[in-house]
C-alpha cells in the first residue's frame, strides 16, 4: 500500500471506532454506569494481564483463519460464506486422524499430519462451490449457505459412528498432535496463534508478490479482461475457493488441537460468519484482518468482563456500529475522492 491509502483505511478505522465508543457511551449511561468505568474495565481485563492478553489470542485466532478465508475469495471476486461449514469439517479431519495415530507418535510427524487432514478438509468443501461457479454458473454465495447446512448435517450423520458413546464428541487426539499453549497465564492461547500469523503473512505474500496472486486478483477485477489476457479464470475460481476452505480448516487447530484436544459438535460455531465482519473491517487485506480479528476478539472477551456493570450485548451494539461505521465513512471517503478527481 502506498501512503495515501494508508492514511485514508487509518481514517476509516478511526471515524469507526470513534463512532462505536460514542454510541456505547450513550448506551452506557442510560444504564446509569460511567463509560470510563467500562471502558476501563474493558481495557484492564483484556490487555491488562497476561490471562487477559491469552484469551484476546485464543479468540482472535479463528477470526483471522476465516477472515483471511473470506478476503482471498473476495479479492477474486467470489463471496465465501461457506467458512462456517468448511471449519467444522476441518476440525472434525483433524480431530479424527489425530485420534487415529499411534499414541508414540513424534509431533514432527503427527502436527504436520493432522494440520495438513484440517486444511485438505476445508479445501475440498471449498472447491464444490469453486466448481460449480466455474462449471455452471451457480452463485458461491447460494451454493455456500447451503454448504453449511450440509456441513452441519455431514458431521450429525458422522457423529453416530466417530462420537464416543453418549456424548458429542470424538476421542483424544494423540498427545504428538497437539499443540503447546502460549503460556500466558494459564488461558486457552496455543501455537495456533503463530499459524494464524504464518497464514496471513503467506497470503498477503501470495497476493503481492506471487505470479498465481496476481492472476487472482486480475480476475476479481475484471474477469473478461484477465481472460483475454490469458488468464485461466474458471480454474483461478475454483483454486480460489479451495484456498479459501482450507484457511478456514484451519480453525480446528486451534479448538482442537490446541485447546480442547478432541472434536466437539458446535466448535467454533459463528466464526465463519464472524469472518465475514472482519474481512470487511480488515478492507480485504490480510495486516488488516489481522488487526480486525484482535479488536473483535478484545470485544468479545471484554464483555465478558464488564457484564456485571451492563449487558453483554453491548459487545454486540459496538461491533455492529464499527462495521457500520466502516462501510458508511469508506463510502462518504469515495464520494469525496471521486468528486476530488473531477
Amino acid at each position: 500500500m502506498t501512503r495515501a491509502p494508508v492514511m485514508r483505511e487509518a481514517l476509516v478505522l478511526g471515524i469507526s471506532l470513534l463512532s462505536a465508543m460514542a454510541a456505547g457511551s450513550l448506551l452506557i449511561l442510560a444504564l446509569g454506569e460511567s463509560p470510563a468505568h467500562v471502558y476501563g474495565l474493558l481495557l484492564r481485563s483484556t490487555w491488562g494481564d497476561s490471562y487477559g492478553v491469552g484469551q484476546v489470542l485464543f479468540k482472535s485466532t479463528p477470526l483471522i483463519f476465516t477472515g483471511l478465508s473470506v478476503a482471498l475469495a473476495f479479492r477474486a471476486g467470489l463471496f465465501n460464506i461457506g467458512a462456517e461449514g468448511q471449519l467444522m469439517l476441518g476440525g472434525l479431519a483433524a480431530a479424527l486422524v489425530g485420534a487415529s495415530l499411534p499414541a508414540g507418535a513424534p509431533a514432527a510427524l503427527a502436527l504436520p499430519l493432522v494440520v495438513l487432514a484440517a486444511a485438505l478438509a476445508g479445501a475440498v468443501w471449498g472447491a464444490i462451490p469453486g466448481v460449480l461457479r466455474a462449471c455452471f454458473g451457480a452463485h458461491e454465495v447460494i451454493n455456500t449457505i447451503m454448504l453449511n447446512f450440509l456441513a452441519a448435517a455431514l458431521v450429525l450423520g458422522l457423529g453416530h459412528e466417530v462420537f464416543l458413546p453418549e456424548t458429542t464428541h470424538t476421542a483424544l487426539v494423540v498427545e504428538g498432535a497437539r499443540l503447546p499453549a502460549l503460556g500466558l497465564a494459564g488461558s486457552a492461547a496455543n501455537l495456533s496463534f503463530i499459524l494464524a500469523l504464518v497464514a496471513a503473512a503467506a497470503v498477503w505474500f501470495y497476493l503481492a508478490r506471487a505470479r498465481r496472486g496476481f492472476e487472482l486478483r486480475a480476475v476479481g477485477l475484471s474477469p473478461g479482461a484477465a481472460e483475454n489476457a490469458g488468464v485461466r479464470v474458471r480454474a483461478t475460481w475454483v483454486a480460489a475457493m479451495a484456498t479459501a476452505g482450507a484457511l478456514a480448516g484451519l480453525v480446528g487447530c486451534n479448538f482442537v488441537l490446541g485447546y480442547k484436544h478432541y472434536f466437539e459438535e458446535g466448535m467454533g460455531r459463528g466464526a465463519g460468519f464472524m469472518g465475514i465482519a472482519v474481512a470487511l473491517l480488515g478492507r480485504g487485506h490480510p495486516l488488516g484482518v489481522v488487526l480486525a480479528a484482535l479488536l473483535l476478539g478484545t470485544l468479545s472477551h471484554g464483555g465478558m468482563a464488564v457484564n456485571a456493570l451492563v449487558p453483554k450485548e453491548l459487545v454486540d451494539v459496538l461491533q455492529a456500529v464499527i462495521i457500520l461505521a466502516v462501510a458508511a465513512s469508506s463510502a462518504a471517503l469515495d464520494r469525496g475522492a471521486g468528486r476530488a478527481g473531477q
